[in-house]
């Protein structure tokens, strides 16, 4: 479907290019962190505004933790300082929060914090706010077969009993909507791990500008070229009928 009205259910970002932002600009990599903090504001409040279901950020992969240790660190921090400051504003604006991918080896005190967070909003009724933390989506179809299979050694599940449907109710999204929209930001044009399953009839964009750059307005642009594409998930647009 295509047209106006055709706001994405769930918008899934790869926020890519805040080092390269920095190094640019002569600054360390971190204030290309902190630049990009101020960015997931925005694009929270653009989703709001549009309508939009679900946005869903990779903040941190199961990869990085192989980045400078000074630089994992402040991270870390980022993401305690903005708990602190963003969880009560999220709550007063009835959005849930929602964090997906391991627990281990986030700090205890972190683990805490976000468990906290996501206990707060649970019943908020308005946009779910994701953060994909210490996430792989490799990983996270390994655990889900695992408790699959456990399952069904319990009796809980059965092998003829398992579809598509059925499999993605083990997953960490499990219970959201797939992303209709992906945007990753700084031109690459690499899925990296995220969302592999998810995302399978996603549409695609990839704008050029790093993510510190990347503003309520260009996240609203993203969603009006949503809305110029025919999703027909396979099946042919005869011209009278369009499949959303």
């Amino acid at each position: 479907m295509t047209g106006q009205n055709n706001i994405p259910k769930h918008i899934a970002i790869i926020m890519d290019g805040n080092g390269r932002w920095a190094k640019e600009r002569g600054l360390p990599r971190t204030a290309g962190h902190r630049e990009g903090v101020e960015r997931v504001r925005e694009a929270v409040s653009a989703c709001r505004e549009l309508g939009v279901g679900v946005v869903t950020f990779f903040a941190f992969s199961s990869e990085n933790w192989s980045r400078p240790k000074a630089e994992v660190q402040m991270l870390l921090r980022y993401l305690d300082t903005f708990l602190g400051r963003e969880i009560e504003k999220l709550h007063k604006d009835n959005i849930r929060f929602k964090v997906i991918g391991r627990q281990d080896p986030i700090p205890g005190y972190l683990q805490k914090k976000l468990k906290e967070a996501q206990d707060k909003t649970r019943n908020n009724t308005g946009l779910t706010v994701v953060l994909a933390l210490n996430y792989g989506s490799k990983q996270e179809i390994v655990d889900a077969i695992k408790s699959f299979v456990r399952d069904l050694g319990t009796g809980e599940a059965s092998i003829d009993g398992l579809d598509t449907d059925t499999f993605s109710r083990y997953l960490y999204t499990s219970g959201l909507p797939d992303p209709d929209l992906l945007i990753r930001t700084s031109g690459e044009s690499r899925l990296s791990n995220f969302l592999l399953w998810q995302l399978s009839y996603a549409e695609l964009y990839f704008p050029k500008k790093y993510w510190p750059d990347f503003k309520k307005d260009d996240l609203k642009k993203a969603v009006a070229e949503y809305q110029k594409r025919d999703r027909r998930f396979g099946k042919i647009n005869d011209g009278h009928q369009k499949n959303n």
